[in-house]
């Protein structure tokens, strides 16, 4: 288990509830001499509530849950993530997670073939049948649904022209490369009415759930990546400095430059962090003003295809507005880690 480390210039409090995946991220304030264990256990909460993996979910919150919550924490921190991500990465965990990711972006009043396959499939006690559900199953039930509207015509018919042009500036423009793609298939060379209505109907939704998803999963990852460096470069600078008090003589100005190196190894381990989400708040704002123009568009539309996206709309605008937030307090965090590097590296020096 990994050494206790005191976060002199930044730690997180953690003010927080329990919640569902796609809650609002934890509350977080800047405090002094607080052990860095609120601050994990602050990470370890989000992804319990916001990682699109159910296994990475499960392993989080049986970590935040625990009798023993900083050693479950730790351990979860050191090893039991790459472990959850590895269990994730398995058929049977991917294909339950994309029965799930069907039922939340293709509602019944929608895509009722596909909802009803993928509940049918999400109930089943059959692996084999969550299996043959993401590889056939559900393209069929999609093709079934789309036969259906093709057959009332009602939708192809509420198409207008600006919806068409709306795609399109999507395809050109959208912040997410998930929703670029399928809009552009909705009106590629040769597409039909029928494809522009399948967007609306359930595409557009999948999309902006995959672009959400691999964010999150992108910032999980690196963010466990660099926390896991960081523990062994805090651990070392903090050895390094306690063994440049005790030297003398000769060494003891040898000493004092393996400290001084030691801190600032420290201090260069929080800069892709740093860079990482500045640019993920920007992100996650740019998506967060999309959506909120989506969801007025969807609102202020009388077709029948803009009914489906308000849902998704509102929820991405909100979702995408939490990792804003979770950003910047990121952000703070390694922001505190630079300075807490400075002033290990200032006592050096001066002693």
């Amino acid at each position: 288990m990994r050494a206790r480390i005191v976060l002199s210039a930044v730690c997180l409090s953690v003010a927080v509830s329990l919640g569902m995946a796609g809650s609002s991220p934890v509350a977080v304030a800047v405090t002094a001499d607080v052990q860095d264990f609120a601050a994990e256990k602050a990470w370890v909460r989000y992804l319990a509530m916001n990682d699109s993996r159910s296994i990475v979910r499960i392993a989080a919150w049986q970590a935040v849950l625990s009798k023993s919550p900083e050693a479950a924490i730790r351990q979860f921190m050191d090893s039991g993530y790459a472990y959850a991500v590895r269990l994730s990465e398995e058929k049977k965990a991917r294909n339950t997670d994309f029965v799930k990711w069907v039922l939340a972006t293709y509602p019944a009043e929608f895509s009722p073939a596909v909802h009803a396959e993928a509940q049918k499939a999400m109930n089943s006690p059959r692996d084999a049948d969550r299996e043959q559900f993401a590889n056939g199953g559900f393209e069929a039930a999609k093709q079934r649904d789309r036969t259906a509207r093709e057959t009332t015509g009602e939708q192809a018919k509420a198409l207008a022209e600006r919806d068409r042009q709306f795609v399109r500036d999507l395809a050109a423009h959208d912040p997410g490369e998930q929703v670029r793609v399928s809009a552009s298939y909705a009106v590629r060379l040769g597409a039909t009415d029928s494809d522009v209505v399948d967007f609306f109907a359930g595409g557009w939704a999948f999309g902006a759930t995959l672009d959400l998803d691999t964010h999150r999963r992108r910032s999980a990852d690196n963010e466990m990546r660099w926390r896991s460096a960081l523990s062994r470069l805090l651990s070392d600078a903090a050895a390094a400095e306690q063994a440049a008090r005790d030297a003398s003589g000769d060494l003891a100005e040898r000493a004092k430059a393996t400290a001084v190196r030691a801190w600032q190894a420290v201090g260069e381990q929080t800069g892709p962090a740093r860079s990482y989400w500045g640019e993920a708040q920007r992100l996650a704002d740019q998506q967060a003003a999309n959506w909120a123009s989506v969801l007025a568009a969807a609102n202020a539309a009388s077709g029948l295809n803009w009914a489906a996206i308000i849902g998704p709309a509102r929820d991405n605008q909100a979702a995408w507005a939490d990792e804003s937030t979770l950003a910047a307090q990121q952000a703070r965090y390694w922001a505190g880690l630079v300075q807490q590097a400075e002033d290990g590296e200032q006592r050096v020096r001066a002693a």
